[in-house]
């Protein structure tokens, strides 16, 4: 039986088509600034590190950032709604490009870090705020083929960030991997500047109600998934899962999630209300959103080692052999949107796309040293399939469960929880790949996490074949992992309910008055 739909939401300022397709050219450079920065600066670190030194905290250069964006994307989603998208949303853009300067001079590495973790504090005012500018001014019936639009700029990213980024180093010095940001930066910022003058301000922003920023309610978000994060990237690697460390952030963990959770059921501007779950729709679509986050980043992150170390492919080719992958997702990304704007159904995308992650993964599970890479770019293809089916209709069925005056929040909830569904597949699929390869590979002596497929071509035959296994089968155990959660997420899909999609409030035609009233009318005069 599905749910009532949410009442409409009161309509902003009407955009004319001239100034809508402004206003989108805009927001997409915005998202693609925050998507295309990491794979950018992915390239350039083994020059960063022969520069700045360091190797022992080169992590910290992309976990940083990763962190800082995912903890800020709640807290940007609730300023949005107390001050208003506009003002909150050219803060972030300013605060991203001030960061990327900083990152671009930066001396060492424990400067570069911070500053690093700086830029991420913006990206993730940059990730929520274009998703929740379209919410407010795109009603949910139109917004599928907006998102889809958003939701393709990530394999645009992912596929042209690490071919600008090797260019930039090979023939530029790598601090132009953040002096980038700055002409697509301040583009953006022109344009949102001009384009959102119109949108409403928030309730803080017109004195309607004083601002009540929940910065404790922040502060502990930002310290409970540090600390889990850390559990996972440092356990059974740095320390032993049972050390001191490993059992005091499990510790803090806890504590700090319990905390959380008290504070945010008092506190009156929540920076993640946790009202928004009481809403099953919203629930599900958040654990989706951390499922394709937990996929995505997690299992597609070690197919490059297969493709480097057993099927021979260079770094920039294991880049582009992800294409077949990345444009299948783009396409789907496109093609649900539309479907969702002229039907109004969203309920099969999820199941479906669950439905082909899960194939996908199992068939990437049967991989050998053998397998050809028209093999695997077909299982790509389906993979690709399957996320484009899930990126952004998750995104619409939280704002579709969603208050009109939590919008931004409940973006930023979602996103956070893509965040951080990505942040938990990279570490612990990291781990079990990293103890499955050294495992296997121990006869080989020396610490095989220093191979390079340089170095790899330089041993003997039996040692190759060795270390290509021991890699094959870390990789193969990364999917089945991957595929036990979207196997979960297929299961869930099934729970989402039709909820018709809310429009916005429009005038009530004027009631045409019967000859009767108008003779009633006329006598009286």
């Amino acid at each position: 039986m599905a749910s009532a739909a949410p009442p409409d939401t009161p309509a902003p300022p009407a955009f004319t088509p001239r100034e809508l397709t402004l206003t989108m050219s805009g927001l997409i450079i915005a998202m693609l600034l925050a998507m295309l920065d990491n794979m950018i600066v992915a390239p350039a670190l083994p020059t960063i590190v022969g520069d700045l030194g360091g190797l022992n905290h080169l992590a910290w250069v992309t976990t940083g950032y990763l962190l800082a964006s995912t903890a800020a994307t709640p807290l940007w989603g609730k300023l949005g709604d107390l001050y208003g998208r506009r003002i909150t949303f050219l803060s972030a853009i300013g605060i991203f490009l001030l960061a990327s300067v900083l990152a671009g001079l930066a001396q060492n590495m424990a400067e570069l870090i911070a500053f690093r973790a700086l830029q991420g504090l913006g990206a993730g005012g940059l990730m929520v705020g274009v998703l929740a500018v379209i919410a407010e001014i795109i009603p949910p019936r139109e917004r599928g083929k907006y998102q889809g639009m958003m939701m393709a700029v990530m394999p645009v990213a992912m596929i042209g960030g690490p071919l600008v980024g090797g260019f930039i180093t090979d023939h530029l010095t790598w601090r132009w991997a953040f002096y980038v940001n700055l002409p697509l930066g301040l583009v953006t910022l022109v344009v949102c500047w001009y384009t959102l003058a119109r949108l409403p301000r928030g309730a803080a922003a017109t004195g309607a109600a004083g601002p009540r920023i929940d910065w404790t309610g922040a502060v502990l978000l930002t310290t409970w998934i540090t600390a889990l994060v850390l559990i996972t990237s440092w356990g059974g690697a740095e320390y032993a899962w049972g050390s001191p460390q490993i059992l005091g952030l499990a510790a803090l963990t806890v504590a700090a999630f319990a905390a959380f959770v008290l504070v945010e059921r008092r506190a009156a501007e929540p920076v993640m209300p946790l009202s928004v779950f009481r809403s099953a729709n919203f629930t599900l679509a958040g654990t989706l959103a951390l499922v394709v986050g937990f996929v995505m980043f997690g299992g597609v992150t070690f197919l490059p080692q297969y493709q480097q170390f057993v099927q021979g492919s260079s770094a920039t080719n294991s880049g582009l052999l992800l294409m077949p992958m990345m444009v299948a997702a783009m396409l789907m990304s496109l093609a649900g949107g539309q479907f969702i704007s002229r039907t109004g159904r969203y309920r099969a995308l999820p199941i479906a796309g669950t439905a082909m992650l899960v194939l996908a993964l199992a068939l990437f599970a049967t991989i050998d040293t053998g397998t050809s890479r028209t093999v695997t770019a077909g299982y790509m293809v389906l993979l690709g399939l399957g996320m484009g089916c899930l990126m952004q209709t998750t995104t619409l069925i939280a704002q579709n469960s969603a208050p009109a005056r939590d919008i931004g929040a409940a973006t930023g909830a979602v996103t956070f929880l893509r965040n951080m569904g990505g942040s938990l597949g990279v570490s612990l699929l990291g781990a079990l790949y990293t103890s499955h390869v050294t495992r296997e590979a121990d006869e080989l002596g020396g610490d095989v996490t220093q191979m390079t497929p340089e170095l790899l071509k330089s041993l003997p035959e039996r040692a190759r074949e060795i270390f290509q296994e021991a890699v094959t089968g870390g990789v193969i155990t990364t999917f089945w992992w991957a595929g036990a959660v979207a196997a979960a997420g297929f299961v869930l899909a099934w729970f989402i309910r039709q909820v018709p999609l809310r429009g916005y409030d429009e005038p009530a035609p004027r009631k045409s008055r019967t000859s009767g009233e108008a003779m009633a009318e006329n006598s009286s005069k």
